[in-house]
């Protein structure tokens, strides 16, 4: 072979060798830069649905009726953080740990008279959050000492929507979803009916021993007074669990005795299936499958 043509070949491999490692660099750059820009663009990292537990649940969301859906979107962003998520005519707010659902209907009671009082975030500044919201214009209620010694508050969002605020300065965020709480007469027989059906454990919340958590919520029953009216239609008109395997977790709970108002079905229109049925102690509820892909 001629030395001319020996040195060509050499010094082409030696070229494509050179560009084979730019071309190598460059791209573990751009996966660099892009792995930095998928921090630096999500300011809501955190607003996402827990891992559920082995048997697939997890909390979903609480759905509110409301009057003036705009209105609630901007409480919503601007007191609590949330992304707003529009699919077809379904509107939700993801926050850390859950989501609330939007209706444009007039609630035909506020929470506080149905068996479902109230939900409840842990807020990390309690002061910076009630001034806001007085600055806003919006109701704020009594403040107090909590179960679990902490600083709360209640607030009142129009419609008469009950939120509890907590006080946790060790929050990573400033605001997360932390818990929802019934009223009724006979907390113990509910609770155990929601560890029974959903495999839950009984878990105290400070000074409130009939609590039980479901990943990303706690679920507290307290004892009051009767004739508190269920929640369909009114300003919670219920709360949902998100299930893997929905068709299949719904005829496990039929096979426990629950009758379902309505029955698993799709709806390809917004990337969920659901099913609802109503509690013993008349909280409706929902179950969902899809929310997780929001």
């Amino acid at each position: 072979m001629q030395p001319g043509k020996k040195a060509t070949t050499y010094n082409y491999r030696v070229s494509l060798t050179l560009d084979q490692q730019k071309f190598s660099e460059g791209k573990k750059m751009k996966q660099l830069i892009y792995l930095v820009l998928s921090f630096l663009i999500i300011p809501n990292g955190y607003s996402q649905l827990v891992t559920p537990k082995e048997n697939g649940i997890t909390f979903g969301h609480v759905h509110l009726n409301i009057s003036d859906i705009e209105q609630q979107k901007r409480i919503w962003v601007d007191h609590f953080n949330g992304s707003i998520i529009e699919r077809e005519a379904h509107t939700v707010v993801k926050l850390p740990n859950m989501m609330v659902a939007l209706t444009e209907r007039a609630p035909t009671a506020g929470s506080t008279e149905t068996t479902m009082h109230h939900f409840g975030f842990k807020v990390r500044h309690m002061d910076k959050f009630l001034d806001k919201w007085r600055a806003a214009g919006l109701e704020v209620g009594s403040m107090f000492l909590g179960a679990e010694g902490q600083l709360n508050a209640y607030v009142t969002l129009p419609d008469g929507v009950e939120v509890e605020m907590q006080e946790d300065q060790g929050l990573q965020e400033e605001i997360t979803g932390y818990h929802v709480h019934w009223f009724l007469d006979n907390p113990e027989e509910i609770m155990q009916w929601y560890v029974d059906m959903f495999d839950l454990e009984v878990r105290p919340r400070g000074r409130i021993n009939t609590t039980t958590n479901m990943p990303g919520m706690n679920f507290s029953f307290g004892a009051n007074s009767s004739g508190r009216q269920s929640t369909l239609g009114t300003a919670i008109d219920h709360i949902g669990f998100e299930i893997n395997n929905l068709e299949e977790f719904c005829r496990q709970l039929e096979a426990k005795g629950i009758v379902f108002d309505i029955p698993y079905h799709e709806v390809p229109a917004i990337g969920l299936s659901s099913a609802y049925f109503t509690d013993p102690s008349g909280v409706y509820v929902e179950l969902t499958e899809g929310y997780d892909e929001y």
